[in-house]
C-alpha cells in the first residue's frame, strides 16, 4: 500500500467522495475514510441519493415516521437527503474549522426538475442551505443557461455554491465570471467574503466517453491515435483557464476583500474504459488548489496503485489544444459533444430523482398505517 493519497493532498488536490448514503455515516465509513483516506468532502447527487435510498439500509424508520405524519413524496425525500447530508457535515465539521472552511463540505443538489428555471434554482438554494442549516454545506447548481444567473444570485446572498454538471471550456469561463459577479453582488451588500467558498465541477471521463465512441465508429489509425486524450485535455485547459481568470485585474479587487478563489473540482474522475489506468484522472490531473471527487473504488486504486508524480497539468497547455484539434479535424465537433453532454446529464439526474420520487412513494404506501 502506498500513500499516494497523503502525496496527492500535498500537491495542493482536495479529495472528496462522490458518495454518500445512511450507512455509510451510522457504521463510521466516513469518518475512517477521512481518518485514514485522507477524504476531506462529500460529493452527492441525484443519482448517489437514487442508489442510497432504493438501497433501504438505515432508512426504515424515517420513512415509517414520514408515512406515519402523510408527508408528500417531495417532502420526505427533502427530509431524507437532508438529514444526510446534515449528519456528514457534522462529521467533517473539524476539517472544516481546520481548513478555515475551505475543506470539510458536503454537497447536495437542488431539485434537477429546476434545471432550467432561474427563480426556482435560487428559491430552493436558499431552501436547502436553510434545512441542512449547516456552514460547511455547499449548494449544487448546475451550469446550464438558466443556471448562471442563479449561481450569481445564491453566492450573492452569501450562500456557498458547488457549479456541477461543467463540461465546456466556455461555459467553465462562464461559471466563473458568475461567481465574480456574485461576489461583487454580497460584497455590495456588506457581507463578509471570506465566509463565501465555491468549487466549479468540471466533468472529465463522460467527455472521453462520448468522444471515443465517435472515434471508434470512424475507425482509422488517426481516430485510434486520439482515443482518450480529450478528457484530459478539456480538464487541463480549465485548469488555465482559472489561474488566467483568478490572476486577473477584476479579481484582485475581489481578493482584497478576502474572497476566495472558486477552485476546480474533477467530477466525473471513475474511468470507464478498461483500456485506460483506472487512476488515470487521478494522477494525470494534479495541480495545486484543486478537488478530486472520486468513486470508492477510484479512492482505492488510486491508494493502492496511484502515481503521484507531482503537478500533471503544468506545462501541459499546447499539447492540450492539439489534441482538441486532432479531435475537431476528424470531424467531431467540441461544441456539438459538450452540449449533448450537458443536456444528457441534466437529463440523467432527473431520470434518477424521478425514480427517487417512484421508489420512496413506493416505501411510504407501503409503511403507511392502516386506517381506522
Amino acid at each position: 500500500m502506498t500513500d499516494a493519497l497523503k502525496r496527492l493532498s500535498e500537491e495542493g488536490v482536495a479529495i472528496w467522495l462522490d458518495d454518500l448514503s445512511r450507512k455509510r455515516i451510522t457504521s463510521g465509513n466516513l469518518a475512517e475514510l477521512i481518518d485514514q483516506q485522507h477524504v476531506v468532502g462529500v460529493t452527492t447527487n441525484p443519482s448517489i441519493f437514487q442508489k442510497a435510498i432504493s438501497s433501504g439500509d438505515g432508512y426504515e424508520q424515517q420513512l415509517a415516521d414520514l408515512a406515519a405524519r402523510k408527508v408528500t413524496v417531495e417532502e420526505a425525500i427533502r427530509m431524507i437527503t437532508t438529514a444526510d447530508v446534515r449528519d456528514a457535515a457534522d462529521i467533517l465539521r473539524p476539517v472544516y474549522d481546520s481548513t478555515q472552511g475551505q475543506d470539510g463540505r458536503v454537497s447536495i443538489e437542488v431539485d434537477p426538475r429546476l434545471a432550467h428555471n432561474t427563480e426556482a434554482t435560487v428559491a430552493e438554494a436558499k431552501q436547502l442551505a436553510w434545512l441542512v442549516d449547516r456552514p460547511n454545506t455547499l449548494i449544487k447548481i448546475p451550469a446550464t443557461r438558466a443556471g448562471l444567473p442563479a449561481i450569481t444570485e445564491t453566492i450573492g446572498r452569501g450562500i456557498s455554491v458547488n457549479v456541477t454538471l461543467i463540461f465546456s471550456l466556455a461555459r467553465y469561463r462562464e461559471v466563473m465570471d458568475a461567481y465574480l459577479a456574485g461576489l461583487e453582488k454580497a460584497k455590495a451588500a456588506g457581507i463578509d467574503l471570506a465566509g463565501i467558498h465555491s468549487v466549479a465541477s468540471f466533468f472529465v471521463s463522460r467527455v472521453d466517453t462520448e468522444i471515443d465512441k465517435r472515434l471508434d465508429a470512424l475507425g482509422t489509425p488517426e481516430a485510434k491515435a486520439a482515443r482518450g486524450k480529450a478528457g484530459l485535455a478539456n480538464a487541463r485547459l480549465a485548469y488555465e483557464a482559472y489561474e488566467e481568470v483568478f490572476s486577473s485585474d477584476r479579481w484582485a479587487a475581489l481578493d482584497k476583500a478576502q474572497a476566495n478563489k472558486q477552485r476546480p473540482l474533477w467530477a466525473s474522475t471513475g474511468v470507464k474504459d478498461k483500456a485506460y489506468k483506472d487512476t488515470l484522472y487521478v494522477d494525470d490531473l494534479v495541480a495545486p488548489n484543486t478537488v478530486n471527487t472520486m468513486p470508492e473504488a477510484t479512492l482505492f486504486a488510486a491508494e493502492d496503485h496511484g502515481k503521484i508524480t507531482g503537478n500533471t497539468i503544468a506545462g501541459t497547455y499546447e499539447q492540450s489544444r492539439a489534441e482538441l484539434d486532432a479531435v475537431e479535424k476528424l470531424g467531431i465537433s467540441y461544441d456539438e459533444v459538450v452540449q449533448l453532454l450537458e443536456d444528457e446529464g441534466v437529463e440523467k439526474f432527473e431520470a434518477s430523482w424521478n425514480d427517487l420520487l417512484k421508489s420512496t412513494e413506493a416505501e411510504l404506501d407501503r409503511l403507511a398505517p392502516s386506517e381506522g
